[in-house]
């Protein structure tokens, strides 16, 4: 399936890290910030988790809310929510089925050797289940920035979604 801007995003239904099973369609009505990273409690995927709870208000004053999404494990989410007090919900896509849904998995070239991985990449999802915005190979710095110039249509170059 091609992920396309101006398309109907994807339905799908995973486990959250509130141990309950969560659809997109169940956030219609919502805008919806739809990120893949590629594990907990690295580096990088810590700094992007901080900077979405640290924008936490901001975001749901624009009627949006957070979803991650990566391979690990529930009991992994629980241990890397503790640890950086997130405050949205993680998803555990451990069979892989919605990171292929959304095109996120990719040969990577990890010291050396080349395994499949999830690239970094956010989606954003108005209200009506569309996709308005698609970041791929994002770079954890200024990501937060862009979302929210995104949301806020503040920002020329991506108010159309490219």
């Amino acid at each position: 399936m091609n992920i396309e801007l101006d398309k109907k995003a994807p339905d799908f239904s995973l486990t959250g890290s509130d141990k309950k099973n969560h659809k997109l369609s169940d956030y219609l009505g919502k805008k919806v910030i739809l990120y893949f990273y590629p594990k907990d409690n690295t580096p990088g995927c810590s700094k992007e988790a901080c900077s979405f709870r640290d924008n936490m208000e901001s975001i749901n004053n624009l009627n949006a809310v957070i979803l991650g999404v990566s391979r690990d494990s529930l009991d992994s989410h629980d241990k890397f929510i503790d640890k950086l007090n997130i405050p949205f919900i993680l998803l555990s896509d451990s069979e892989e089925k919605v990171c292929n849904l959304y095109g996120v998995l990719k040969e990577k070239n990890m010291f050396g050797k080349k395994k499949i991985g999830i690239e970094r990449s956010t989606f954003v999802i108005d209200e009506n289940g569309i996709i308005k915005k698609i970041f791929r190979k994002v770079k954890v710095d200024g990501h937060i920035d862009a979302i929210m110039n995104f949301l806020k249509g503040t920002d020329p170059i991506t108010k159309n979604g490219k």
